[in-house]
């Protein structure tokens, strides 16, 4: 490879470096105009869930409109940073739980590098293997609650006049089943507004499962309805 050739490669990694870089800001950007508009429309006796609610940042703002909150989160250094910030709010119920389409007992994995920076090494624990840079170490798996989400979204919705008010979900990577199963289970009527963030990036093998997942959803769900571009 001669000279021209290594600067344009080099080049080219960096403009896709930079368009990467550019598109995670506008999804951000999109995602906090979002949580905004989703604050102003919730009002007391709604009824919200936050899946993968790690340390609280959206779960207490969420509190704050007086909207009954579900916050889940498996992770045991999450739960507990999240138990003392939302610590007096009594609209909040807290399940140390992860979720998905059935109950039971699963594995929890953390980042590799958990131990050296466990407040962003929780946000990537997660319960579905193969994930990019996940120590899945027999040794290092934690043994967590899984409650299923479609059976609480039922009942929840039935208690709540028919309708969650709102969903957000970021549960890296067991999204795939959950969102999939609502999909085939009319399940995403019972939400008025379903937000997630989905990890095809962080589970390669499940890339084309993820392709198929948006397409289905657009061709039924307008993106005011349901959002798979939460960050």
């Amino acid at each position: 490879m001669d000279a021209s050739q290594t600067e344009f490669e080099a080049l080219k990694v960096a403009h896709d470096k930079l368009k990467r870089r550019q598109g995670r800001n506008e999804r951000a950007q999109f995602a906090r105009g979002l949580m905004q508009g989703i604050l102003s429309m919730l009002t007391p006796g709604d009824v919200v869930f936050d899946c993968g609610a790690n340390v609280g940042d959206v779960t207490a703002p969420l509190a704050e409109t007086g909207a009954t909150v579900h916050a889940f989160e498996p992770d045991p250094y999450a739960f507990d940073q999240l138990s003392k910030r939302v610590k007096g709010m009594g609209n909040v119920t807290l399940h140390n739980a992860a979720v998905g389409v059935t109950a039971g007992t699963v594995q929890l994995m953390r980042a590799a590098n958990f131990d050296d920076n466990p407040k962003g090494g929780s946000v990537k624990s997660t319960v579905i293997p193969g994930g990019r840079n996940i120590n899945e170490d027999a040794g290092a798996t934690i043994d967590v609650q899984m409650i299923a989400l479609p059976d609480l979204i039922r009942a929840e919705a039935a208690q709540a006049g028919g309708q969650i008010a709102f969903l957000k979900m970021d549960i890296e990577g067991a999204e795939l089943d959950l969102l999939e199963h609502m999909q085939a289970e009319n399940l995403f009527d019972l939400v008025r507004l379903t937000v997630a963030e989905t990890h095809e990036n962080k589970f390669r093998d499940l890339r084309p499962r993820f392709a198929a997942l948006r397409e289905a959803v657009a061709a039924r769900h307008p993106v005011t309805r349901v959002n798979l571009d939460w960050i």
